[in-house]
């Protein structure tokens, strides 16, 4: 059975979220953390949930100027499925 671009796109994604867990650390305690510095930046509460989503956000936006590229889209399915952990950790 060949493979679909959707799943090379998503075997990916799970590439670099376990490479860039080396590089940057654990992704939750990392989410923790970035929610920390918004939350204190902003004035309000953001959780690490709303991070992931929010980069995932930032990952959509570029698409929309510039020059189109495999790596945005790769990274934004990454932060979904970091969110995904966040949400439904059980």
């Amino acid at each position: 059975m060949a493979i679909t671009k959707t799943e090379d796109f998503l075997r990916e994604a799970m590439t670099i979220t376990n490479d860039r867990n080396k590089t940057h650390g654990d992704r939750v305690v990392n989410h923790g953390n970035i929610s920390q510095l918004w939350s204190w930046y902003l004035k309000k509460e953001v959780t690490a949930y709303d991070v992931a989503m929010m980069m995932a956000l930032l990952k959509i936006a570029r698409t929309r100027t510039g020059n189109p590229n495999k790596d945005d889209l790769v990274d934004g399915a990454a932060y979904l499925a970091i969110a995904g952990e966040l949400r439904f950790d059980d």
